[in-house]
């Protein structure tokens, strides 16, 4: 099933983002978040891939699993950055054959602190020359995501030029947006704005991730330029040293959040969850109490 086939149909989509695990304890973990979010019955589950393709074949095998395991939906991060064009044929086609129709082309980044990191020279520079790449072999056999800012890429914060961007990915075969996290609901709708004025029809997925440590959360934003409001912030440091207070802010503020999200039109919520489950299994249940 694709997931742009989800959409339109009268009921919100509650989705989660989970990364590839890199020790057993970490493994164990995620595989108890599965069992503590899976009877939530998300409409589907994304899974990372770590910068520079560090990741690749966990991502290929965690996604395999949880769609053929556990049952759910499942689509797989894919960057072109470090991936030459014969590498990302391959890898395209481990997913399909494992039959995994749902995939987010992403630009991706260098590994942290590689300054010498050289990409090789028929690598993907923008995430729309991936997206292009993999329409043009596979047509609509595939449902192709693509992540959007509400705040401006954290290398382009001229709102207008990275809307340009966002405009080009969704002309190469983009069937939907996730947005980065944002923490004040007007960045969203505005961003929403200015994509419908710009020609960008299909849905735009808001991307949530419910605080549950302000030094985790201060690096998250930090890296993706995202901002938090003054007064949340404020709050936050104010119970910094008690974690119990700042996960139930982080669930109270998320809540929130949605709620006025879903009100205001948002075609669902796609959850952050950090392989985590408290925060996001508290608030879904909230939000499907009122629904």
């Amino acid at each position: 099933m694709k997931i742009h086939d989800l959409f339109g149909k009268g009921r919100p989509l509650f989705s989660f983002e989970f990364f590839p695990p890199k020790t057993e304890a970490g493994v164990a973990n995620l595989q108890h978040t599965l069992a503590e979010l899976t009877d939530l019955a998300p409409a589907f589950v994304s899974v990372t891939y770590g910068a520079a393709g560090s990741t690749r074949d966990r991502t290929v095998e965690l996604v395999t699993r949880i769609q053929r395991e556990h049952g759910l939906l499942a689509m797989a991060h894919l960057t072109g950055i470090a991936s030459g064009r014969d590498e990302i044929v391959a890898l395209v086609a481990r997913l399909v054959d494992a039959g995994i129709e749902n995939i987010i082309p992403l630009r991706g980044d260098p590994p942290v602190g590689a300054d010498n990191f050289a990409p090789p020279a028929d690598a993907f520079a923008h995430a729309s020359d991936l997206v292009a790449f993999i329409r043009q072999r596979y047509g609509q056999r595939l449902c192709l995501a693509g992540a959007g800012y509400p705040e401006g890429h954290p290398e382009c914060r001229d709102l207008a030029l990275d809307m340009q961007h966002l405009v080009t990915k969704v002309r190469a075969g983009v069937d939907f947006i996730i947005t980065q996290i944002f923490f004040d609901n007007r960045r969203y709708f505005d961003f929403v704005a200015r994509a419908r004025s710009a020609g960008i029809t299909v849905p735009i997925l808001p991307g949530i991730m419910p605080i549950t440590d302000v030094a985790q959360i201060q690096r998250m934003t930090q890296m993706c330029g995202a901002s938090v409001p003054p007064v949340l912030l404020a709050e936050l440091e104010r119970r910094r040293d008690n974690p119990v207070a700042v996960t139930q802010l982080g669930v109270a503020q998320a809540t929130a959040q949605c709620v006025d999200l879903l009100l205001g039109g948002a075609p669902g919520v796609h959850f952050y969850t950090l392989n985590q489950s408290p925060a996001t299994r508290m608030i879904l249940i909230a939000l499907k109490a009122r629904l």
